[in-house]
């Protein structure tokens, strides 16, 4: 693998063909294309590494726009009035050689209100050959006015079984195997971005010495906390073993793991426990994204009767995760859901 080339620049889709998880807007924009309604202000919206970029980038190139008539700005930089200004002058120019010239405007909602304001007239009446593409991960913070100018599109996250076989795919083209549960741990740490998780892949492959990459690999270079740990605690909720599971917690603490990813890997196991009692008929897709030690654990415990593994106790879990990133003690939203859910606290009120 050619380390110098970043594996999400190498992957990026170049057609509306290999874009993946966006078809809702790739085929209204491949429609307008062939109906020739072209629209003289889009606006992309959504989070990080859904493709925003390399979607304006192919509808340019989709409705003949060169690289010598396609310019992208980036806001967060280049935000304020006077590069506006430049924008409004160079509008008025033709095409080098293209139909259109297209502005792709990437963080948009970094500009200044002054900016935006110079921006929201080029957007009322843009010549007949200029088309703008706006794109942000913010969108509550563009004016209405603007938005209400643009033909709106949002971009989905990609859930984890699509991302999951991105970085399978990927990791086999670059010469590397990796086994399911590798796969799916990277694709939980790319939380819904394509390009995190090809960074975190890239990240990987550059560090293994084999090209057979198992779980363990992945969770060292990561940092991610030791699937072992997790199974303790899911173990410890599973039997009422209040002490054992805090100490879990304490072990994981100590690993300087981040509590986020933590939780989120301790909710897909509970998760997947409470599918595998009352949801029997997803047991073999289970198997494909846990390893085999780890489903084998997973479905003997699921097994046992009496388990305090129910919906209430995810929902408490759930609830803990929603308040881990804000907690001043970030291990805590953790400590007290376990105490709740496997016996009261006991001291006196």
């Amino acid at each position: 693998m050619k380390k110098d080339i970043a594996l999400y620049r190498k992957y990026r889709p170049s057609k509306f063909k290999d874009v993946i998880g966006q078809d809702h807007i790739v085929d209204v924009l491949k429609g307008s294309i062939e109906n020739g309604n072209i629209s003289h202000a889009y606006l992309f919206s959504g989070s990080r590494g859904t493709g925003k970029t390399s979607i304006a980038r192919i509808f340019a190139q989709e409705i003949g726009t060169s690289i010598n008539d396609l310019y992208e700005i980036d806001a967060a930089s280049n935000r304020g009035i006077d590069d506006v200004r430049e924008i409004r002058e160079s509008v008025n120019t033709l095409p080098f050689e293209s139909k259109y010239k297209v502005y792709i405007v990437d963080e948009v909602h970094m500009l200044t209100k002054e900016a935006f304001n110079a921006l929201l007239k080029t957007l009322e009446e843009p010549p007949s050959y200029v088309v703008f593409i706006l794109a942000t991960t913010e969108i509550e913070k563009l004016p209405e006015t603007v938005v209400s100018r643009c033909q709106t599109f949002t971009f989905k996250k990609p859930n984890q079984p699509v991302l999951k076989k991105i970085v399978m795919d990927v990791a086999k083209k670059e010469g590397f195997t990796l086994d399911a549960s590798s796969a799916d741990l990277i694709a939980l740490l790319g939380d819904g971005s394509f390009r995190d998780s090809l960074g975190i892949l890239q990240k990987v492959l550059s560090s293994a010495n084999e090209k057979n990459i198992e779980l363990k690999n992945v969770e060292m270079i990561t940092g991610a906390p030791r699937g072992t740990l997790i199974n303790d605690i899911v173990s410890a909720i599973a039997h009422r073993e209040r002490e054992k599971a805090l100490q879990a917690v304490s072990q994981a603490v100590a690993s300087n793991v981040d509590m986020s990813v933590f939780m989120k890997l301790l909710l897909e196991k509970l998760r997947f426990v409470l599918l595998l009692r009352f949801a029997p008929v997803m047991e073999k897709d289970i198997n494909t994204q846990v390893s085999d030690e780890d489903f084998t654990f997973l479905k003997t415990l699921s097994a046992e009767k009496n388990i305090n593994i129910s919906a209430s106790v995810l929902l408490e879990m759930l609830n803990a995760f929603e308040q881990t990133g804000r907690a001043y003690i970030s291990h805590l939203p953790l400590e007290l859901a376990i105490i709740a859910i496997i016996g009261q606290d006991t001291i006196e009120q």
